[in-house]
Order: structure tokens, then sequence, then C-alpha cells
């Protein structure tokens, strides 16, 4: 999944709490949300103002809490571990380490894997 794939799908899949996100389209996302923060910030202290900034805020807040919970089912976690942020620094950094972690190479009880269908392992010998 590209860059203006994963952004197109985050948006559309804005209010969808089921199913799997991909590492791809978690951090392209994440990506796009930074880099749209940033100029809108930029723009915003050239103007004087803080709108822009609010805006773009609020446009992101949904599709980025959805993906972080699709992003946590695909690796086989309850999306009510989205709250640990709450925790000061040990909660970020087990996000982070839940997001960079690869996700489940079959289904699970979130749904099937977004890689597509992966291929049966070798028979042993």
């Amino acid at each position: 999944m590209g860059f203006g794939e994963a952004v197109s799908v985050c948006f559309k899949k804005s209010f969808v709490w089921e199913g799997r996100a991909s590492r791809a389209e978690f951090w392209w996302f994440e990506l796009a949300q930074l880099l749209i923060i940033i100029v809108a910030l930029i723009i915003d202290q050239i103007i004087g103002t803080g709108v822009l900034y609010i805006i773009a805020a609020i446009v992101f807040i949904l599709p980025s809490i959805a993906v972080l919970i699709r992003r946590l089912h695909d690796t086989d976690r309850t999306g009510w571990w989205y709250w640990i942020q709450l925790l000061p620094l040990i909660g970020l950094i087990v996000i982070l380490v839940f997001t960079l972690t690869g996700g489940d190479e079959g289904d699970n009880k979130y749904g099937p894997n977004p890689y597509g269908s992966v291929a049966p392992p070798p028979p042993a010998v």
C-alpha cells in the first residue's frame, strides 16, 4: 500500500473500528498527518493565527483513532489498548512497539490479513 492509497483508505474508514490495518497503512497515514500538521503550523505562524492547525487536528482526530485501533487489531490486540497512551511515556512506548510489531500472518478474530492470503507453511521434513 502506497502513500496516497493509505491516506485515502484511512479517511474512507474514519468511522470503521472493525477490521485490521497493515503497518504500511498506519505509518503512511501517520506521515501524512505529521506533514499536514507541520504545514498548517508554519502557515499559522506566517499569518499569525492558529486556525489551520486546529482545523487539521479536528480533521485527523477520528481517522487517526480508527486506524490505530485497526492496527492494534492486526496485532491481535483489542482496541481498548488505545487508552494506554494516557500513561505518561510508558504508554507511548507500548503503543509504538505495538504499531511496529508485525501483524498476524493469517486471519485473526478481528478479520482477514490486510496483506491478503498467506501461503501455507511448507510441509515438515
